[in-house]
């Protein structure tokens, strides 16, 4: 069996979700308690796929577009962008966080994540604007909730199926 190793990264403003949506995927759980992200925390998470296994390093990065976290993205394959669906800035960043990959390295997988799909109540943000952005950035997008867990699962098996078909 073949193993393969990929760095993924989760960029996003403060407050979107990035940890969470780790803890979510990694870990089985979710926390109500918000903790802000200092610099880097890795976590890792085997994938078996039938003749080969993915090792995802999953890099959380602090929020925001602090330009010294660049070195973070040298190595990246891939990456989950996170907007939070209550706060509508947080939808601009998708471009920006984008273009920051890409500039580090052009071939990276990108997912986008509309977090916070739960809170339907104070949504501002609608899936024609999700639409839109993601046919400009020519990225898959999901709505993911990392408090009940709805497609977190399938975000990051998504990214990784990607990351795959570069491997293979």
């Amino acid at each position: 069996m073949t193993i393969y190793q990929k760095k993924v990264c989760l960029l996003g403003d403060f407050a979107v979700g990035k940890t969470s949506l780790i803890r979510r995927f990694v870990e089985r759980r979710f926390d109500d308690s918000y903790l802000t992200t200092v610099g880097v925390a890795v976590s890792r998470k085997q994938i078996t796929y039938p003749d080969s296994s993915l090792n995802l390093l999953i890099w959380d990065l602090a929020g925001g577009r602090d330009h010294r976290q660049t070195g973070y993205l040298t190595g990246v394959s891939g990456s989950l962008i996170v907007c939070d669906l209550t706060r509508r800035v947080t939808l601009a960043s998708y471009r920006e966080y984008t273009e920051q990959l890409y500039t580090i390295n052009p071939k990276a997988q990108v997912v986008l994540l509309a977090n916070k799909s739960d809170l339907i109540d104070n949504r501002s943000i609608t899936d024609e604007e999700l639409k839109t952005i993601a046919g400009e950035l020519k990225a898959p997008w999901l709505l993911t909730s990392a408090k009940n867990g709805d497609d977190v699962d399938r975000a990051f098996i998504l990214l990784a199926d990607m990351l795959m078909g570069d491997a293979g």
